[in-house]
């Protein structure tokens, strides 16, 4: 750059300067300072824009849709916007911005020299700053650097100063901004930041906020009144401001367009003449602006921005990653199902209505990806007051399917003794470790509660006569029998089945199981009957497990999410990972379709607590178990295919001591089952793959399936009446002495 043209590019900004500084009071900038302030800038390269205003970053709604990517869930903005191209905005939108804001915009490169002279005058004359001589273009740049979500609040704010400095840095980035980009690429930028009042920001957002239909489509009279009010977009708007003052300026608008030449003066008096006819939409936004009709998306919506908080690839900090989400323009589609979360929410108001203070919680999930499907729970996903002062029904924003924030979660009972099988049979235990199980079974674990014998825990069967008896793991999961599962766990010991369940997604939200499982397990014998909270999705997340023939996979409620620039981020997708072997997983599939009706592959099933869901699931292979917590508190049911798995609990989530009762469990039975045959119709049966015969029967096992149903005093089974014998003259082991693996403990 030549001293010559540095001097005269310095003058022309120490002109701008000097009438700025006029324009934004009646007293001049001490010639010196100005002339040092503007000398710097040109010799500066003032031409290099901040990265800001050449590609600038604007707060931008975020899109929440269902799986199929067409359902719109929510959006999430700060700023209601979402840019369009110029294409895509009504040419005469186009006019009516420039006749509004800026005339001679097709005119001047950025600073309008005439306009600023005129404001000049006018304040002088006034003795006040009526008049600012801003431009489209240095309009545009004052927008850009106070959206940007890259700066601090303190630096936006600065971008609207009324100071000296801040009008000549405008004028700068507005010449140096119009030599790098045409006046149609300004216009485009201009409309698409420009704000509109009602909190539409860009034209898009305005023309659905107020008219409901898309910029492309606005009509003169439309795109008239819009122009009118980013003078002043909050007092002026037509919904919440002054409507006659949004018919004046439109009026004004109008007006000016037709001196423009750009509309004749019969279309600007047609135009006026029309009626103000609006049609508002409001653009929802988070979770809790669900459409009508879908509060109950609003459970799944949680959980996603739970999920979304905690993904470092949305920022360092929860607060860099909550403002990704609100101006970052994303594209999210969910792994949300609406068919399966439709039948979800069906079947959990089947269990319990809106209106009761009892809970039937629902989770779907996808084993082999970990994608949630459905959250569902009979509550209204919603801020609004409850009547009569009650706590959180019909009405509640608590996480009542997934968990966190107050809610820890519910005991699962006998779900959890799942986390025991596994792990015995990983110990190298067969599926047809065998143990006369008692009524009542004085366990290693010391207790001195009212189930005390002796100063140790006495577990008892539910149901004695169809439990007690020799039960292998088959038998014993079908049948849900406590003092088999307990025998079973000091087997292994209670602290493996604890991190079994760790293994397969089980969060010990309350501090109690917390402390216990870090510093006690070995000692925490009712685990395996489910004492442990627990939530439907990580109970539904784990059974998946075997679904998937033993890979886990983290809870994942998105399927894509696109960027603003239309590229997918990275790194989205599922996280799996083996947790046990394949011929494990099939093992303990293989005992979990006792419970539910259907027949393990070396049919060795003899009964289940919950017979009825192989036949709503029209025979299709199934597997699953109940789970009742200590006097019925809740009551629970888990069930998974290879394509499905969902659970649900029962329960009160104010008052744990308001227990369910153990009549609601057919309820919640029947209705996990039928949201399962929803969730699956139309897909074929797919069958669960058989377990090795080694794992089923030991290594030295016999040929053939034992014989089954071996109840004590059953003369053609063995074993005698007191549980002593086995009908061969033989003893049997001692109780608290190990199962022999890969044998029947006779």
């Amino acid at each position: 750059m030549t001293d010559k043209t540095r001097l005269g590019k310095a003058a022309r900004l120490l002109l701008y300067g000097v009438l700025a500084g006029a324009v934004l009071a009646a007293s001049a900038l001490p010639a010196s300072a100005l002339a040092g302030v503007v000398l710097k800038a040109a010799t500066d390269s003032y031409e290099d824009l901040p990265t800001d205003l050449k590609v600038p970053v604007t707060a931008q709604r975020s899109y929440l849709y269902a799986n199929d990517g067409k359902t719109l869930l929510t959006t999430f903005y700060d700023e209601n916007r979402v840019d369009v191209p110029i294409t895509e905005i009504a040419t005469s939108m186009q006019q009516a911005i420039v006749a509004a804001e800026d005339t001679r915009f097709y005119e001047h490169g950025g600073v309008d020299l005439r306009g600023v002279v005129r404001a000049f005058v006018a304040n002088q004359s006034n003795g006040a700053v009526e008049q600012g001589a801003s431009t489209l273009t240095m309009q545009y740049v004052r927008n850009v650097l106070k959206s940007d979500p890259n700066l601090t609040a303190e630096q936006r704010a600065a971008a609207t100063a009324e100071t000296k400095g801040r009008k000549i840095q405008e004028m700068r980035y507005a010449v140096a901004l119009e030599k790098k980009l045409s006046k149609q690429e300004i216009l485009d930028r201009y409309l698409n930041i420009a704000y509109f009042g009602a909190g539409a920001y860009g034209i898009a957002a305005a023309s659905q906020r107020y008219f409901g239909k898309p910029a492309s489509a606005l009509t003169l009279a439309e795109a008239s009144l819009l122009a009118g009010l980013v003078q002043s977009p909050d007092s002026d708007n037509p919904i919440s401001g002054d409507r006659q003052a949004a018919l004046d300026r439109r009026s004004y608008v109008l007006g000016a367009m037709a001196k423009m030449k750009v509309i004749t003066d019969a279309e600007a008096a047609a135009a006026d003449a029309e009626e103000l006819a609006l049609h508002p939409t409001q653009a929802p936004n988070d979770c809790g602006g669900m459409s009508a009709g879908h509060d109950d998306w609003g459970f799944f919506c949680d959980y996603f921005r739970q999920w979304w908080n905690a993904q470092p690839a949305f920022g360092a900090t929860v607060d860099e990653r909550q403002q990704g989400l609100r101006r970052g323009g994303y594209t999210i589609v969910t792994s949300l199902d609406p068919k399966v979360q439709a039948a979800a929410l069906k079947q959990s108001l089947t269990v319990y209505g809106y209106d009761n203070k009892r809970a039937a919680p629902m989770a779907a999930v996808q084993p082999g990806t970990g994608r949630v499907l459905a959250l569902a729970v009979n509550r209204h996903y919603s801020l609004a007051p409850n009547p009569n002062g009650q706590q959180n029904y019909p009405n509640t924003v608590n996480q009542l399917v997934a968990g966190g924030g107050a809610i820890q979660g519910y005991q699962a009972g006998s779900t959890f003794k799942m986390f025991t099988m596994l792990a015995a049979l990983e110990s190298g235990r067969s599926l047809d470790t065998g143990f006369v199980a008692p009524a009542k079974f004085p366990s290693k674990y010391p207790d001195g509660g009212p189930n005390s014998c002796d100063g140790f825990w006495c577990p008892e069967n539910a149901n004695p006569d169809w439990m007690d008896g020799y039960r292998n793991m088959w038998t014993g999961f079908g049948r849900s029998v406590n003092t088999y599962f307990v025998w079973l766990e000091q087997q292994v010991g209670a602290e493996k089945a604890v991190e079994m369940a760790q293994r397969l997604g089980i969060q010990f939200r309350a501090g109690s199981d917390a402390d216990l499982a870090a510093d006690g397990a070995d000692g925490w014998g009712a685990f395996t009957l489910g004492v442990a909270s627990t939530t439907p999705l990580d109970l539904a997340n784990a059974y998946a497990t075997m679904g998937a023939d033993g890979v886990y996979c983290k809870p994942l409620p998105v399927n894509s999410i696109t960027g603003p620039d239309g590229a997918k981020v990275d790194g989205i997708g599922p996280s799996c990972n083996r947790v046990v072997s394949a011929d494990v997983a099939r093992a303990a599939t293989d005992a979990a379709r006792c419970p539910v009706g259907d027949q393990s592959s070396l049919n060795t099933c003899d009964g289940g607590t919950a017979d009825q869901v192989s036949d709503i699931l029209g025979g299709r292979p199934v597997a699953g178990k109940t789970g009742s917590s200590e006097e019925n508190a809740t009551e629970t049911f888990v069930g998974f295919t290879p394509q499905l798995a969902v659970a649900s609990i029962a329960a009160n989530p104010d008052d744990p001591g308001d227990h369910v009762g153990s009549a609601v469990q057919a309820k919640v039975v029947n209705a996990v089952a039928r949201t399962m045959a929803a969730g699956l119709q139309g897909k074929p049966a797919a069958e669960f793959p058989a377990p090795s015969r080694e794992i089923a029967y030991g290594s030295d096992g016999p040929d053939q399936p034992p014989v089954q149903n071996r109840n004590p005093g059953d003369p053609n089974a063995g074993g005698n009446a007191d549980g002593t014998g086995n009908g061969t003259g033989q003893p049997l082991v001692d109780p608290n002495q190990p199962a022999i693996p890969g044998r029947r403990n006779r």
